[in-house]
Order: C-alpha cells, then sequence, then structure tokens
C-alpha cells in the first residue's frame, strides 16, 4: 500500500472572507500565501497551509489550462487545530483574552497535552494543543 505522508492542506468555508482575513491574520497572526475572489491561503507554521474559501464559491468544476478542481463546499461549524508550544499556552490565552475571544473549553490529555477551544466569526471551533495529544503529537 502506497503511504501518506501528512496534511497538506485544510480547508474552511466562511461567509465573508475579509472577517475572515482579519482574524486569522490580525488576530492569529498567520501569514498569506494567496488571495483571490474567492479564496484566501495562509502558511501554518511552515508545514501546513489553511485554505478559506468563500461559502458557495466552488461549488461548479474549476477549470484552467493546468487542469480542473471538482466542486466542494462545506457548511456548519467545522473544527480544525493548530500545534502550539507548551511554554506559550499560557501566552496565547492572554492573547486570546486581550482580542475577546472567549475561550470555550480546555482540556487536559492522558498523553501531557493541553487544549484550548475557542471560535473564529464564523463559529468553526479552533484548538490551540501542546505536545502530548496524540502518539504522533
Amino acid at each position: 500500500m502506497p503511504r501518506l505522508n501528512r496534511i497538506i492542506e485544510t480547508a474552511l468555508y466562511v461567509d465573508d472572507l475579509e472577517r475572515a482575513r482579519d482574524f486569522y491574520e490580525t488576530k492569529l497572526g498567520l501569514a498569506p500565501l494567496l488571495k483571490t475572489a474567492t479564496l484566501f491561503a495562509y502558511d501554518v507554521g511552515g508545514q501546513s497551509v489553511l485554505l478559506l474559501f468563500q461559502r458557495g464559491a466552488s461549488l461548479q468544476t474549476q477549470r484552467s489550462d493546468n487542469g480542473s478542481i471538482p466542486p466542494h463546499d462545506g457548511s456548519g461549524p467545522l473544527h480544525i487545530a493548530f500545534a502550539v508550544e507548551e511554554a506559550e499556552l499560557a501566552a496565547w490565552e492572554e492573547k486570546l483574552e486581550q482580542l475577546r475571544i472567549a475561550v470555550e473549553g480546555r482540556m487536559q490529555w492522558g498523553g501531557g497535552g493541553k487544549s484550548l477551544y475557542f471560535r473564529d466569526p464564523d463559529g468553526h471551533v479552533l484548538e490551540l494543543v501542546t505536545p502530548g495529544l496524540w502518539r504522533t503529537y
């Protein structure tokens, strides 16, 4: 069986790209990689990419001279987790408090990892998690 190495991209679908841009760039500090009328892409730690699609804007096959991308979209609150260093978790919690972003949950995992949960402006559940959550992290 051929092997899958890692997840390269994670996609969220948002109602307002500019509102999402403000949140992910200004509040979470992600660096933009690409901005189009219907998609913003962000570098996450030099290891993965967060794609923010305008909800409903990718329901048709997208074609170019280079190939095609099949239709896709999503609805409802989704979940993604960002890896953070344990030594920075308290600073993240303080930053969220300063930004008036409510922490909705905390978790202490059996392997030693800790998580904070909060939401983006579209209601997606975001998690900041330290090492010790999974065997692989």
